[in-house]
């Protein structure tokens, strides 16, 4: 019973890490996210930490997901699982030195492309991923909810939904 139960919260935490790979636009967004500022209080730092949270979550950098994650933090997924900051976090210390994960994750990025959208009302942003060809406007995949906190963004929630059957 433990093992069935450790089984399917490994692939529940599988799943988040999946959907919120869906959170990037491209291997090239990496590079670009990499130059700006993290700390800027506009789209493009947010959108960089992002990035860099995936990166984290693929390289097992859990000191860094453990600042960028606040105690409250949820992650829903499609299927309505709640993952705690706790999971996420155990999650990506199995992918440390280990690039299976990548390699699963830039394989479904490369055939599930998103566009992102970020929207900044005061301490909060909200980055959106959505369908390219159906716009920002109709379709969102996933949302990230971070919050400006001691001059840095966190993030809070996540609510992931299924990529579209090809």
């Amino acid at each position: 019973m433990r093992k069935q139960r450790l089984f399917q919260v490994g692939m529940a935490c599988l799943a988040v890490l999946v959907l919120a790979a869906e959170m990037t636009v491209a291997a090239t967004a990496a590079a670009s996210a990499a130059d700006v500022d993290e700390t800027g209080r506009n789209e493009a730092a947010v959108i960089a930490v992002d990035q860099h949270w995936l990166e984290a979550e693929l390289d097992g950098d859990t000191a860094w997901l453990d600042n960028l994650l606040l105690p409250e933090y949820r992650s829903v997924g499609a299927d309505g699982a709640v993952h705690t900051k706790a999971a996420i976090v155990a999650h990506a210390a199995k992918n440390r030195g280990n690039d299976a994960q990548r390699r699963k994750v830039e394989a479904w990025l490369k055939a599930h492309p998103s566009g992102q959208s970020v929207v900044i009302h005061g301490d909060t942003a909200i980055l959106s991923f959505y369908e390219p060809a159906k716009g920002a406007a109709s379709d969102v995949r996933s949302s990230d909810v971070f919050v400006y906190v001691g001059g840095h963004w966190h993030a809070l929630y996540s609510q992931h939904g299924a990529a579209a059957k090809d």
